[in-house]
Order: C-alpha cells, then sequence, then structure tokens
C-alpha cells in the first residue's frame, strides 16, 4: 500500500489516494503453479492461480482487482496525488482502519475423468493510519 500507513511519519490521508498492490516475488505466490502425481494407474494434475486480490479497507468499501500497480514517483509524477490505473481507495474520515487484503485462488484438477475447480483463500491484516491535513488562517 502507498502511502504506507503503518506509522504517524508514512500516514495515508483523507482525500488522499491511496495505491494497492501485491507483491509476488516469485511465481508460486501468483501463479500459475503446476503439479501432478500419479498413483495405481491413475494420475492427478492440479493449476492453482490467483483469480482476484479482495481489499477489504476497514471503512465499509471493499475493492477487489488483480496485481494491480505497485506505486512510484514516476507513475505519479513526482508524489502527486494520483489515482491507481488499477486499484485504488480514498479515505473520507481520518482514524486507524484494519485492512485485509485476500487472495482469492482457483485450483483447476483433473484425474480418472474427472475434473473441477476449487475455491481457495489466503488473507492478511494491517492496521492503517488515516490523518488529516488541516489549515489554519491567522
Amino acid at each position: 500500500m502507498f502511502p504506507k500507513g503503518d506509522n504517524d511519519v508514512r500516514l495515508g490521508f483523507v482525500g488522499w489516494n491511496t495505491w494497492l498492490w501485491a507483491e509476488a516475488p516469485s511465481a508460486k505466490q501468483w501463479g500459475p503453479v503446476s503439479a501432478s502425481d500419479s498413483g495405481s494407474g491413475v494420475t492427478v494434475s492440479l493449476t492453482a492461480e490467483v483469480d482476484s486480490v479482495e481489499w477489504d479497507m476497514g471503512d465499509g468499501a471493499v475493492v477487489s482487482c488483480g496485481k494491480g500497480t505497485p506505486w512510484s514517483e514516476a507513475r505519479t509524477q513526482g508524489g502527486k496525488n494520483v489515482a491507481s490505473p488499477d486499484c485504488g481507495h480514498v479515505y473520507e474520515s481520518m482514524g486507524t482502519y484494519e485492512v485485509t487484503a485476500t487472495s482469492n485462488w482457483k485450483v483447476q484438477w483433473g484425474g480418472a475423468g474427472q475434473s473441477g475447480t476449487l475455491p481457495f483463500s489466503l488473507s492478511r491484516s494491517a492496521s492503517y493510519l488515516v490523518g488529516e491535513y488541516q489549515a489554519v488562517n491567522g
């Protein structure tokens, strides 16, 4: 996520575009990952891959997307408040939010003349701090 929102120095802001993305350093963390095994004359094969990621933003909003696009200064013209092209959120109130990202996997299997698809999900949660800029006229 960007801003990181993990402490009072790197917090998110009300009205600011928060970028969301899933980092996958290896194909095993996103897919597709395939495997097969044989025994007693039967071969069973499966292929698993992430179908979508759902972000429960902790404020009642749920954002559903793919991997998302990692934030970078180049993508935001030097850090300006630019929306993510495919996976983002804007908070309307300051506070601490429990954000949960859930990767929804699709596991396709086949063997012994049978086949199907099984759902599988993995989740991770973290607190996200959102502050608010205020101007004072004096």
